[in-house]
């Protein structure tokens, strides 16, 4: 397993993986090759993204009755559906999971994953928005660490992942909470965040809600506290200057420091330039290729004054 970032080549970016405990970026080589789990904190990244198409970023593989792992794309052929040729996504078993709770197909390797402890959570953030989710028990924490949320709570934990997926759908029914949150909306909170109280506030309101609507079920509740990392302290306090990166990362050439991450979200500054941070995605990578090396990112005209 690749541990530092690489200072050239070539790669199918397949986003950012939070799987090894640390933000690293996961990078398929070209031609071929097994993946690189390549560390970003505290390192440069620069990088030239080549055109504009996308490519499949694999599937996942089940390694045993608990665990799930990436696996590249043996042709790094064009992405079609899902961001996967046809061929990974025919071999993908973990595609079916989101219907395994409604009777739909499941390959046993699936169901034997699916009969572990699985977490119901509720995450907030930046802006106040809550979601409720859920996380296999190898994938309790990770599964948060990815979402660069701001405050989480595990509200219960189920025996098995069709018992907690009920649970999912039933908060979403009866609070109306949903299951998802755009990467945009994520990136925006984070850039516009100046007080934690209202997000806050916000969480402990909609946890009340989530535990007596449990309560009602007759489904005993854990509320557990989510401990955020430490890598992203700096975007999660208030008053830390930033400003939303003010180039498209999915072309052409950039070259930045990272100093904090959340979620997939990175807090950077561009070289020579310490005074000014800047918020962007690097999901946004999730399906490029990417040539690693001494880029830079382009001039901007925005000043610290503008913040």
């Amino acid at each position: 397993m690749q541990q530092t970032l690489p200072t050239s080549g070539t790669y199918v970016c397949h986003g950012l993986t939070w799987a090894t405990g640390d933000p690293r970026l996961l990078l398929a080589p070209l031609p071929d090759g097994p993946l690189a789990y390549a560390e970003i904190m505290n390192q440069r990244l620069g990088y030239q993204v080549s055109g504009t198409g996308r490519w499949c970023t694999g599937r996942y593989r089940f390694t045993d009755t608990r665990r799930v792992q990436a696996v590249a794309c043996p042709d790094r052929a064009p992405a079609e559906q899902s961001g996967q040729c046809a061929r990974c996504a025919s071999q993908d078993d973990f595609r079916f999971a989101h219907q395994f709770h409604q009777g739909g197909h499941a390959p046993e390797a699936l169901t034997a994953y699916m009969a572990q402890p699985h977490w119901l959570y509720l995450a907030t953030f930046a802006d106040g928005t809550t979601k409720v989710g859920t996380a296999a028990e190898p994938r309790k924490r990770s599964r948060l660490d990815e979402q660069g949320v701001l405050v989480a709570t595990y509200l219960t934990k189920s025996p098995d992942g069709r018992a907690v997926r009920f649970l999912e759908d039933a908060l979403t029914q009866r609070l109306g909470l949903p299951q998802s949150v755009r990467a945009a909306t994520k990136l925006q909170a984070l850039a516009e965040l100046h007080d934690l109280a209202p997000a806050r506030s916000s969480h402990e309101k909609e946890l009340a809600r989530a535990a007596e609507a449990l309560a009602d079920m007759n489904v005993p509740t854990v509320l557990e506290p989510w401990t955020p990392p430490g890598e992203g302290d700096l975007l999660r306090t208030a008053g830390t200057e930033r400003a939303l990166y003010p180039h498209d990362p999915r072309e052409g050439e950039h070259g930045f420091d990272i100093l904090a991450c959340a979620g997939s979200q990175v807090l950077a500054v561009l070289d020579g330039d310490d005074d000014l941070r800047y918020l962007l995605d690097l999901g946004t990578l999730k399906g490029r290729r990417i040539a690693l090396g001494s880029f830079t990112s382009p001039e901007t005209a925005v000043q610290s004054a503008l913040f």
